[in-house]
């Protein structure tokens, strides 16, 4: 983990360290499964797939905002953008293929117990 981020004084229900890499290594397979499987379907909507990869940029910019630039107010602003990206494929992904909906949603789930803990990092620093 950054050394910034182990200095911070964190809520009672932060993760271990060691919870982080196997979380997103799953959620990043399902999040490819999902666009694959979108992208594959006759219906598909190129708009959705921009979308994809819009929110694949916050995504990083998330990181980049907390990690690197050590600034958590942005980074909170930047993790609403990417969850209101993230419903909004969801919804786009359910009117064509369901599983792709489906798939989204333990991302979504960690997004928002991560909206949760960077309010709480907010907080407590």
């Amino acid at each position: 983990m950054n050394p910034w981020y182990s200095l911070l004084n964190k809520p009672m229900f932060n993760p271990p360290d060691w919870v982080f890499g196997p979380v997103w290594a799953i959620l990043y397979l399902m999040m490819t499964i999902s666009i694959w499987l979108y992208w594959y379907t006759k219906n598909r909507e190129m708009n959705t797939i921009y979308t994809y990869f819009i929110h694949l940029v916050f995504n990083a910019t998330w990181s980049i905002t907390f990690f690197a630039f050590h600034n958590m107010i942005l980074a909170l602003a930047v993790l609403i953008i990417l969850i209101a990206l993230i419903i909004n494929l969801i919804l786009s992904f359910k009117r064509v293929k369901m599983i792709s909906a489906y798939l989204m949603i333990p991302y979504l789930l960690w997004c928002c117990f991560a909206l949760i803990l960077n309010t709480s990092l907010i907080i407590l620093n």
